[in-house]
């Protein structure tokens, strides 16, 4: 292995040293209970509170309208299941687009053997969903909407202003998870009208374990544990100090340094699809040419298989995706992929690639030089590449 190149920032990223460094004193001195009366807790009080306020400004939202959560699958978890049970008297319908996370996904699903309705919503070639298929999905039942910012694995970016816009004229509610934008997508709930909004810290530069859901003032919906009144007496349980801490610095450091890191990863990003799409035969690009996220890579390659792929790029020393890392385990192709149109078999030949602050044009230089043997190689040892060498169209 000649070196290590890590492009799976979309997965997880590392904690910044400076986030860190400010999260350390909340495992060994200031380690008061912030609900305790006592100097410990007080200390550890107004560091909750620094946090949220830092987590507020970065969305241009109020702190009060800020609850910490364990990560993103919590926020949407009770963003969803939250609002619907607090306002089934008013309506059983959710609209969710079909690309969404399997946090938003799965949530719906549940709700649906609860007796609620959910619109699937489908989208482009693109991946991306229609305004105006929001708007005619809505009826006198419809309760909530949820569409995914951007999506994870293609960072495709959503018209979510729009949806909001429309959202806010039919007087329901909106929500959006925000995971994979923060830190790439400037972003005022207010102007995007936006009532609930999820986001996770080690997306951004932040420690594991630590997420926040963004809700609006006057939105009502219900407690996600009981049992302690933490987080407004909407979420019990001791709040994970030190990883709060970590979560605002790492959003204060994510909004500040955003314009001049996304320069940065659009000429990496641009760089490798061009240079991958113009060495290899058979290659689409998925997603969104234009409208997607700074460090977003994904790439189908006809012939070859996805996971022999990513064990020949291991060995390669760099690390990349077939999908969302949720869902890694399973030997499905991605949900994803099929909803933007790719056949079980292009699906399977994906590879996801996504670049961080650290990346270096040197280490693109790498991956361009390297990802076309390995494709070549791979599909030598194709029985169905000798048989047929077209059929996907360049895009």
């Amino acid at each position: 292995m000649e070196q290590r190149i890590y492009l799976d920032h979309a997965a997880t990223t590392y904690t910044k040293p400076e986030v860190l460094e400010e999260m350390l004193p909340y495992f060994t001195k200031a380690y008061g209970n912030p609900s305790s009366v006592h100097s410990f807790g007080r200390e550890a009080r107004r560091a909750l509170d620094k946090a949220r306020k830092r987590t507020a400004e970065a969305l241009k939202a109020d702190p009060v309208e800020i609850y910490f959560t364990s990560g993103g699958s919590e926020a949407d978890n009770w963003a969803i299941k939250g609002v619907a049970l607090a306002n089934k008297n008013k309506g059983d319908h959710i609209i969710t687009t079909s690309i969404e996370h399997p946090a938003v996904l799965d949530t719906c699903r549940y709700l649906e053997k609860e007796g609620f309705k959910v619109t699937y919503l489908p989208v482009d070639q693109y991946g991306m969903v229609s305004v105006k298929d929001v708007e005619k999905a809505i009826t006198d039942k419809t309760i909530l909407i949820s569409v995914m910012m951007a999506n994870n694995e293609i960072g495709t970016i959503q018209p979510i202003k729009e949806i909001g816009q429309i959202a806010k004229e039919h007087k329901v509610y909106f929500h959006t998870d925000a995971v994979q934008a923060i830190g790439s997508i400037p972003i005022d709930v207010n102007d995007l009208n936006v009532d609930l909004l999820s986001l996770s810290a080690h997306k951004f530069y932040g420690p594991n374990g630590v997420g926040a859901l963004y809700i609006r003032k006057g939105v009502k919906i219900g407690p996600y544990i009981h049992g302690g009144a933490q987080e407004r007496n909407k979420r019990a349980g001791t709040e994970n100090l030190a990883g709060i801490i970590g979560l605002g610095k790492a959003i204060e450091l994510a909004v500040e340094n955003m314009e001049k890191n996304n320069k940065k990863l659009i000429g990496m990003r641009d760089r490798l699809i061009k240079e991958i799409m113009s060495k290899v035969e058979y290659t689409r690009l998925n997603g969104h040419p234009e409208k997607r996220l700074p460090g977003n890579v994904n790439l189908s390659f006809e012939f070859i298989e996805g996971e022999a792929l990513l064990l020949s790029l291991d060995l390669k020393g760099i690390a990349g995706s077939s999908g969302s890392a949720c869902t890694s385990g399973s030997l499905d192709p991605s949900h994803v992929l099929l909803a933007i149109g790719l056949s079980h078999e292009i699906a399977h030949g994906s590879l996801r690639l996504t670049l961080g602050d650290d990346n270096t044009d040197q280490e693109i230089d790498y991956v361009i030089e390297v990802l076309p043997e390995i494709v070549n190689r791979l599909r030598e040892m194709s029985p169905l590449f000798a048989q047929d060498k077209g059929g996907l169209e360049y895009v």
